[in-house]
């Protein structure tokens, strides 16, 4: 029986400690390109990955068996593509539970099976947040896609092995990406989460009420009993600031493996969680007459925030570079003009200074979550070592 050829990697003791290696670890290489990547073979999540397939699977197909038994039963023939009776209302309403249940499950094993997941940095106060913001994203991916399938294939109906068969391919498919996001949860996705969480849920507030004209009145009339579903404006406020909390304690969880713990890092922590609480202050209490004061110390009290958060940024974040502090500056000088614009000259309508201060202020905090998100990667070691080829024995 041949044997495989042994072959050793040499790596300095930094670089040892900070892939958590020890003595005779087992490590893949892995050459893409012009880079390479070296990282701990991990028996236990090689075999989570090689359990998507079949865990994706089994709750497809019960699913799809449900599906058939529940047509078979009410005697239906032709199943149209989207309806109410259709594959697309199935998926709806059987993937949205499957999915969730699937991303959970695929989770919590993450989590047990590698205790360097980047999932382990999430506190499982946040664990709902992120599983209902999961839940309502594939809610209305699946209600896109319905709505897309009823425009294309108008009128199209399939017979019930046909239909089975599409329902159960697409089941596989929402389940297999519901567990693969589970499994690599990081900040990163954590922000894409917030981000299309955010802009989502205030596009599609602004699309309900553009018969109302809302823009004649401001933003915050969107979360008013005179809009159209009011509550979803306020519910996106209070839900993102939720998800924004959770990618905060994510990211300064993960910061204090790279860089020292302090009263600057604790207090940039704060600042930035008290923006977001305030956020989700500002759809708690919304712009009626009951809280219409409040809803306005509120609104501005983001304001006021976020200028102390871009000013302080240079003294409160280790290693910021000189080109995000000069967009930081501009960006806060701007948002002070605008202030003073619509509080003191009135140049500017409220909806105008609404829109423009969510804008910058949103962009702003994706751009800081990015540089923090960049020290979280750890100490870049750049090594310069010579490479001895071992040439294989001639068969």
């Amino acid at each position: 029986m041949k044997q495989r050829a042994r072959y050793q990697l040499e790596l300095p003791e930094k670089v040892v400690d900070s892939l958590n290696l020890s003595a005779e670890t087992a490590v893949e290489l892995t050459v893409k390109g012009d880079s390479a990547t070296i990282r701990a073979v991990d028996p236990d999540k090689n075999k989570l990955q090689r359990q998507l397939e079949l865990w994706a699977g089994i709750p497809a197909v019960i699913a799809t068996i449900i599906f058939w038994l529940v047509a078979s039963i009410r005697n239906v023939k032709q199943v149209p593509i989207s309806g109410e009776y259709s594959i697309a209302s199935w998926l709806i309403i059987a993937n949205v539970f499957v999915g969730t249940i699937v991303f959970t499950t695929f989770f919590i094993k993450s989590r047990r099976a590698d205790s360097t997941a980047a999932s382990n940095r999430i506190y499982w106060r946040n664990f709902p947040v992120i599983v209902m913001a999961f839940l309502l994203i594939l809610g209305l991916t699946l209600l896109g896609i319905s709505w897309l399938m009823g425009q294309v294939f108008v009128g199209v109906s399939f017979d019930l092995m046909t239909s089975s068969g599409i329902f159960l391919i697409f089941a596989f498919m929402i389940n297999y990406v519901m567990a693969l996001a589970a499994i690599n949860l990081d900040s990163s996705m954590l922000t894409t989460l917030f981000t299309v969480t955010i802009v989502s849920g205030v596009a599609i507030s602004m699309a309900d009420n553009g018969t109302n004209r809302w823009w004649q009145y401001n933003l915050s009339f969107l979360g008013t009993h005179l809009a159209k579903n009011g509550w979803q404006f306020n519910f996106t406020l209070v839900f993102s600031a939720l998800i924004m909390v959770a990618l905060i304690d994510y990211l300064f969880v993960s910061l204090q493996e790279s860089v020292p713990r302090s009263w600057k890092i604790n207090l940039l922590r704060g600042l930035l969680t008290a923006t977001a609480l305030d956020l989700g202050a500002v759809g708690v209490f919304p712009n009626d007459a009951n809280f219409h004061v409040l809803h306005d110390r509120l609104a501005f009290l983001l304001v006021y925030l976020m200028l102390a958060l871009i000013i302080g940024i240079r003294w409160l974040l280790p290693a910021v570079s000189k080109e995000f502090l000069l967009t930081s500056y501009v960006l806060g000088v701007f948002l002070l003009i605008c202030e003073i614009a619509f509080q003191l000259v009135g140049y500017l309508s409220l909806t105008a200074f609404e829109i423009i201060s969510f804008v910058v202020a949103f962009g702003w905090v994706i751009l800081l979550f990015q540089k923090i998100r960049n020290l979280t990667d750890g100490v870049k070691f750049v090594v310069e070592v010579p490479i001895k080829v071992k040439k294989e024995a001639a068969k």
